[in-house]
């Protein structure tokens, strides 16, 4: 087994800067085409619907700037592109949108093209967009304390040698991780010592369940989110006008090496105070709102509001097309109503870990009113449109927001999709079920498919597929078409007007994710499947953050259960290195153990160092080979240890999506 390949997990937000300039290549006949006046005509309504005269995020996002990076393109040691950012000097164009963007996402996208160092206030600056997230620097008494150190080493030290070349050159006296996605926490190496953190010369802090949530979070279905993850980042795709024009959290994530230690210091109360190198910080815990382990914090002495990445200038996700659990909105909103209660009467200025400030009293209020209305409005009306019997897809098809909180760019769904969050909340409260009897079993994708093909006709379905494309509803064109090809794989007819009505659906998507996953599916659709080598994303720190149960828990989900389900082993594990002992049992198809304890009559005892886990989480050692590995010493039946290995599934990185 492979379980670098199921590791890649969304620690990487994920696998960002992939393959762009090999994405050109996936086939011959996949070129994109252009937009038709049905997706002309959808664009021309958000022009005129939103307030684009209104240029005062233009404004707050040049404000303070001091300097650009050297260069565009970011390189690690081996020479390697980190993240080439000239690739998006398509989006300084002006003028009107292109035909084949969203008007309102390739304004936020142009926002996002805006990078560079800035002073949002004496003593407080931000380098942004060189990686998906801002890095904050604050200046302490001795040094600077750094907030959310990117996604990659690379990164993090680009930004800190730009601040302290253009600003002031100072060593790094604390760091901050606001939450527990990676690309808050990942260049942690680059700016920072581990042994100075241990030796207590510099505090690093982070919200109470941080270490678990960094490396747990979605290592269980990592292999299937990271794939889905390819779709959402528009990671296959080339940065163009018809392909990737950003993600609307940011443009892109860094493609370097990703780190992390244990941090020094746990916040777990709000209202709890830190004073980190002269910096005082009053914290607030947001857990379960955008990330597991969150939190926001004020500075008293500059009156501002580090907001993590629960206030943005975007609707967030209350579920991400990747896949992960479902947050609360109702969560969200009561969050950021104890921000407003807690900060709201004395903050001037307001930041996050992505997008730019709000400077002034009333308009950093306004922010989080709103944002929190937005959230509070997604949870409430979808509940009151539940409890009167609506289903999921009727709450999102007849979903509107109020203009108060629709017409503020902050609020679009440039990064969450309002009818998908909408769906997500739906989901928190009453499940993916509708509740129809008829729904409650249905037939898998493709054998339904087949039996609606049998029933219409293969010719039939993509001529009506076809006109729906030619009437502008490339919503059901795609759905139609999309039976044909689960039906009939190689039908290439249903293929390119499934791919034709996607593509058009990109183009008309204001959600940076939702396009990526049309545009992405209409490629595969045209070109198949194209394996690109890809970074690998499971770091060396984050393999040794797994506990061991962690990692037992993980390889269980590999068992073959109707494989392993008339077999059954048991055996004793001993990881000297470690300390730790487990008793492991495959029975009934599941893995369990049990830990501190040790069988009597085991089928064998198997001693091997937690470290080599390590290598076979990092592709260094395959699991199947384990018994026969010099690295392991097995006291009992070697060859069933070794049967027993054989049931594990390894996974597959480059299943298809828009297939079967």
């Amino acid at each position: 087994m492979n379980a670098a390949t199921s590791i890649r997990f969304t620690l990487t937000l994920i696998t960002a800067s992939l393959v762009m300039a090999s994405a050109s290549a996936a086939a011959d006949d996949a070129s994109p085409k252009g937009a038709t006046e049905a997706t002309k005509q959808a664009n021309e309504v958000i022009a005129n619907y939103l307030p684009f005269s209104n240029k005062q995020d233009f404004e707050d996002s040049k404000h303070g700037f001091i300097a650009d990076l050297p260069s565009p393109v970011i390189k690690g040691k081996e020479g390697n592109t980190v993240i080439d950012l000239s690739q998006y000097d398509f989006l300084k164009n002006q003028g009107p949108a292109p035909d084949t963007v969203n008007p309102s996402l390739w304004r936020q996208s142009q926002l996002l093209a805006i990078r560079g160092l800035f002073k949002v206030v004496d003593g407080i600056y931000q380098v942004r967009n060189i990686d998906l997230a801002n890095i904050t620097f604050i200046r302490g008494k001795t040094g600077w304390v750094v907030v959310d150190p990117l996604t990659s080493t690379e990164t993090a030290k680009a930004a800190l040698d730009l601040i302290n070349s253009k600003v002031e050159n100072l060593p790094v006296t604390g760091v901050i991780f606001t939450h527990s996605h990676v690309d808050h926490f990942a260049g942690i190496r680059g700016i920072v010592n581990e042994e100075d953190v241990r030796a207590g010369k510099v505090p690093v802090v982070a919200p109470e369940g941080f270490m678990e949530e960094a490396v747990s979070e979605n290592v269980f279905a990592g292999n299937v989110m990271s794939r889905r993850a390819s779709y959402m980042y528009g990671n296959l795709l080339p940065k163009n006008p018809q392909g990737n024009v950003g993600g609307g959290l940011g443009l892109t994530t860094a493609a370097g090496d990703i780190t992390l230690f244990a941090p020094s210091k746990l916040i777990s109360k709000t209202g709890e105070k830190l004073t980190v190198d002269g910096v005082d910080m009053v914290y607030q815990m947001a857990p379960g709102t955008e990330a597991p382990a969150e939190m926001l914090f004020y500075f008293p002495q500059f009156k501002a509001i580090d907001l993590a990445e629960d206030a943005n200038h975007t609707l967030h996700n209350i579920l991400t097309l990747r896949g992960a659990k479902v947050r609360s909105a109702a969560k969200w909103a009561s969050t950021l109503s104890e921000t407003i209660d807690m900060w709201g009467s004395d903050a001037v200025v307001s930041f996050g870990s992505h997008h730019w400030p709000q400077w002034g009293n009333d308009r950093v209020v306004t922010h989080l009113e709103k944002q929190r209305d937005l959230y509070k409005y997604i949870n409430d009306q979808t509940l009151r449109m539940a409890n009167q019997g609506m289903t999921m897809n009727e709450i999102a098809e007849k979903f509107v927001l109020p203009d108060s909180l629709a017409k503020e760019f902050y609020n679009r769904g440039y990064y969450g999709n309002l009818k998908h969050n909408v769906r997500a909340t739906y989901q928190l409260y009453l499940g993916f079920w509708d509740g129809n009897p008829a729904n409650f079993d249905p037939y898998p994708p493709a054998e339904e498919a087949k039996k609606y093909v049998d029933m219409i006709g293969a010719d039939k379905m993509i001529s009506t597929a076809k006109t729906a494309f030619d009437q502008g509803d490339y919503r059901w064109a795609a759905t139609v078409a999309n039976k044909v090809v689960f039906a009939q794989p190689d039908n290439k007819q249903a293929r390119d007007v499934e791919a034709d009505a996607l593509e058009q659906l990109g183009y008309q998507a204001e959600s940076g994710p939702a396009r990526n996953f049309y545009l992405s599916g209409a490629q595969e659709l045209r070109g198949g499947v194209h394996k690109m080598a890809t970074p690998n994303t499971s770091s060396p720190d984050i393999i040794r953050g797994m506990t061991t149960p962690m990692f037992l828990d993980f390889l269980a989900i590999h068992l073959n259960g109707p494989r392993a389900g008339d077999k059954s082993y048991a055996y004793n594990l001993i990881f000297p290195d470690t300390h730790e002992k487990f008793i492991l049992t495959v029975k009934n198809g599941v893995m369990n153990y049990s830990k501190d304890k040790q069988l009597d009559k085991p089928d064998g005892t198997v001693t091997l160092k937690r470290t080599t886990l390590d290598d076979i989480a990092l592709g260094k050692l395959k699991l199947g080979n384990l018994s026969d590995s010099g690295e392991v010493t097995i006291d009992g039946d070697k060859a069933k240890f070794k049967e027993m290995l054989g049931n594990f599934d390894k996974f597959d990185f480059w299943f298809t999506i828009a297939e079967p």
